[in-house]
């Protein structure tokens, strides 16, 4: 197991392989091992991997930076998610550019029923604190996990007043973990760790730079079920995370603020041009996601004979396929928002035809 690890983390350490071709890569030659066992005409063979890339594969050092990486996580208690194993972020794992493994330290289920990412400005105003603080309190009752970026400003809100309240949280870095970012919030992580975590793409010793935020918001926006957006600037990494949201079908909201605040003007934005839900509390969002209404199906009794529209006859025949599927299959194969897949799930339940199962699964009565 841990040589089969040490091949899975070699792969990530080559330069200019990402997701696409270390994927690429496992599926011809199926495994990480044989990857760095094949021969360079082989591995030049395989789409998108050209012949520097073959060369630089088969260079010895890349085992042994490896072997370094995984000294490091058994010092640390750092464990990796391969992207086909059952602790990967199964919301997150059906995008092309979901990254082929990362290091996670941490105890919380990263593929619990309900995850909301919080993100914003890293220089709130005091009534995006006050937003952010009140949102967090209002979704503890609802069992949820909070993502989001462990940056200054909303970020380190979103995970502190979480920590208030004992709600796991997990900060997904753009660094690698021996460098948390900003070193201030280092505490903070040590307590999110207790009943949280920490998420990271990058090796241990990689440090801050520009090109991580963006790649690592895609992660943010990829693992949850809802988007929030506090505070936001019309550019920013808090943009660009709502934007992969849309792109992923997935319930992005944000906060309104008046035309003049400099502050709001991303959210304003999102809000105006439909890729945004307005949300004032959190209850707005819980109404949207229909998560009161999901808790109550465990009283509806089977009906016999039901009529189906288009959709929900897509959702039927999408069930009959496989003993049970995750909400985030149905929402990816179906390309449409989990609280439009929530409310279909929630009609077909009071129609008797389906069943909620343990994790966030559905199979068909």
């Amino acid at each position: 197991m841990k040589e089969d690890q040490l091949y899975k983390i070699a792969l990530t350490l080559i330069p200019n392989v990402g997701p696409m071709i270390a994927k690429n890569l496992i599926s011809h030659c199926g495994g990480a091992k044989n990857v760095f066992e094949s021969s360079r005409k082989k591995l030049m063979k395989i789409p998108l991997v050209g012949s520097k890339c073959a060369s630089t594969i088969l260079k010895s050092d890349i085992l042994e930076k490896a072997k370094a990486e995984l000294e490091f996580m058994e010092k640390h208690d750092i464990r990796t998610l391969f992207y086909l194993d059952d602790d990967y972020p199964d919301r997150l794992k059906h995008y092309d550019n979901a990254p082929f493994l990362m290091y996670y330290r941490g105890n919380v289920d990263l593929n619990k029923s309900r995850i909301v990412g919080i993100v914003g400005t890293r220089q709130p105003t005091v009534r995006g604190i006050t937003n952010c603080e009140k949102l967090v309190e209002g979704l503890a009752p609802y069992n949820v996990l909070v993502v989001s970026g462990l940056a200054y400003g909303i970020d380190g809100v979103a995970h502190k007043k979480s920590v208030e309240y004992k709600i796991p949280t997990v900060g997904v870095m753009g660094t690698g973990m021996a460098s948390i970012y900003p070193h201030e919030h280092k505490r903070l992580a040590n307590q999110m760790v207790q009943e949280g975590g920490l998420l990271s793409e990058y090796p241990h010793q990689s440090i801050a730079s520009r090109q991580h935020f963006p790649m690592r918001n895609r992660i943010i926006a990829g693992m949850v079920d809802a988007l929030v957006v506090v505070e936001s600037k019309k550019k920013g990494g808090s943009m660009i995370s709502a934007i992969v949201a849309n792109e992923y079908n997935k319930n992005v909201f944000a906060f309104a603020g008046r035309s003049t605040d400099e502050q709001s003007e991303g959210c304003n934005f999102l809000i105006k041009n439909h890729q945004a839900q307005m949300i004032d509390t959190a209850n707005d969002l819980v109404e949207i996601m229909r998560w009161e209404q999901l808790d109550a199906t465990k009283e509806i009794q089977k009906q016999m004979f039901v009529k189906l529209n288009e959709e929900e006859a897509s959702l039927v025949a999408l069930l009959k396929e496989s003993e049970e599927v995750s909400i985030d299959k149905i929402t990816y194969e179906l390309k449409k928002p989990s609280s439009e897949i929530a409310s279909l799930l929630l009609t077909l339940e009071f129609k008797g035809m389906v069943k909620t199962l343990p994790g966030k699964r559905y199979a068909l009565c």
